[in-house]
């Protein structure tokens, strides 16, 4: 009994394999974030519509950050095969 309870001790809350997606997930949605920064310009009387609304920033963004978050689900709700 003292066995069991000294090895579940030092396991973590989650998998190894799901713990690693969740670091996927949350790289993908920061790269998603900074792909979206940007596009000011230093004279407010100019803008710039070209670069403000730009494919990365209207299509390439939304997508790496909906695929992260994505990825967070699978990671929170994956079970792994009993052994």
């Amino acid at each position: 009994m003292e066995k069991n309870l000294k090895e579940e001790q030092g396991k973590f809350a989650i998998p190894y394999r799901n713990f690693l997606l969740v670091i996927l997930g949350v790289v993908l949605m920061l790269t998603g974030y900074a792909l979206m920064i940007g596009g000011g310009s230093d004279n407010p009387t100019i803008f710039t519509g070209d670069e403000m609304f730009s494919f990365r920033r209207i299509v390439i963004s939304p997508l790496l950050i909906l695929l992260g978050l994505v990825v967070e689900v699978v990671a929170i709700m994956h079970v792994g095969r009993s052994k």
